[in-house]
Order: C-alpha cells, then structure tokens, then sequence
C-alpha cells in the first residue's frame, strides 16, 4: 500500500502533546507508557507495522526463530515497527537491526522490550524508544511470533496504518480511522496555543490572554 508522505509531512507539524490533547477531545487514550527514547531527533510521524515476539529464557528458543532479518526486511519508508516484548528485559535490536531498518527507510522503532548497542543506534540518527537498553541478547530468548498483527505497545493496541507520533515528550498512536479529524483538531489547538504564546510574548498575562481568546471564540 502506497505511504502518503504529504500526510505524514503534516502530521510531523505537531508535538505529542498537541496530538493527546486532540484525541482527549475524541475520548482516545493512545498514549504509550513506560518507553523512552533512546536516539533520533525532533518529532518523527508515521504508519504502523506492528509485530509480536514471544520471549523466554536462555536456550528455551531456537536461533533460527529469533528472525530479525525477516523484521526489518517488512518495514519501508514512512512506517514504524511497533514490537510487542511484553516488556522483557530483552534486547530485540541493537547496531546491524536498527541500521537494516534504518536503510530501508523506518520513521523509526518503538520496542516495548529492550534494545542493545545503543551507540552505534544514535550514531545512525534514527529514532528509537524502548522500555530498556540493556547488552541481553534477544538469540535463543525471543522468536519472531507475528508480522502485521494488531501488538499491544506500551499498554495501546496498534493496528497496521494506525498513525504513530514521537517526539522528546512521548509517543502518541493514532486509529487509522480517525487519523483526519484528529489532525484537524490539532491544527485548531496549535492555531489557540500560537495565539496564546504571541499575547504572552507581547507582555499580556497567561490569564487575560486565555479569557481574551476564549470571550473571542
């Protein structure tokens, strides 16, 4: 399926924050919790390629299961792979995973599980967020379970399409089917706060320009 980039080129023009506060006034709850950023920059937009790794101790899965090749070879340009670890202390990607995906194009990788080689991630620029950074290898304690399939990710279920946001703030997920009016009302709530940010800068007070905006509306 074709990326609409134009759209993500908008939906990048709006921090996390601004998205949450558009979904609360849909009764949306897709903020996810409990994973950090680990490298990239700025705010990155994109569409979701969820997939789900079972997970275990040392030994208890074979090598040829843990797949991550397969993983990274399904992601293209302006897509997130969204990783369901149940949050495992358990890294899924280090250095070669994340510049396969890197190459192939990701907006970024939100894992919630554990991620490795964290240096050599940020020295790529690309953006990354996990629920831990720890040097545990994933061979023969995870196994590629699904590709595609709706994960949950850091307690939100992530449908394939479904609109992912990041930035320094958190990261917000987006039904796909309410992608455009969502975007809509972030647009009217970054217009209020711009407005709101100008008074304040000319001197008005936080309170008189939140009662002028809103005596004007």
């Amino acid at each position: 399926m074709p990326v609409d980039h134009a759209l993500l080129e908008k939906c990048r023009q709006f921090g996390s924050g601004t998205w949450s506060d558009a979904m609360d006034g849909f009764g949306i709850d897709g903020v996810i919790s409990g994973i950090s950023q680990r490298s990239g920059s700025g705010v990155f937009a994109g569409f979701a390629l969820p997939v789900q790794a079972r997970t275990g101790p040392l030994g208890s899965v074979p090598l040829e299961e843990f797949a991550l090749s397969r993983m990274t070879s399904m992601v293209g340009s302006g897509q997130v792979l969204m990783i369901e670890m149940g949050g495992a202390e358990i890294s899924t990607m280090g250095g070669i995973g994340a510049k396969a995906a890197a190459l192939r194009g990701a907006e970024a990788v939100i894992i919630d599980g554990a991620c490795r080689d964290i240096q050599d991630i940020r020295a790529l620029g690309l953006w990354v967020a996990s629920r831990f950074v720890t040097p545990r290898t994933g061979k023969r304690r995870a196994a590629l379970a699904s590709i595609g399939e709706s994960a949950t990710v850091g307690g939100v279920r992530v449908r394939v399409g479904d609109l992912v946001v990041g930035d320094e703030t958190g990261i917000v997920v987006v039904p796909q089917s309410d992608i455009l009016r969502v975007l809509a009302a972030a647009e009217r709530i970054q217009m209020h706060d711009d407005r709101i940010e100008h008074d304040v800068a000319s001197g008005v007070s936080l309170e008189q320009a939140s009662g002028a905006l809103k005596n004007s509306s």
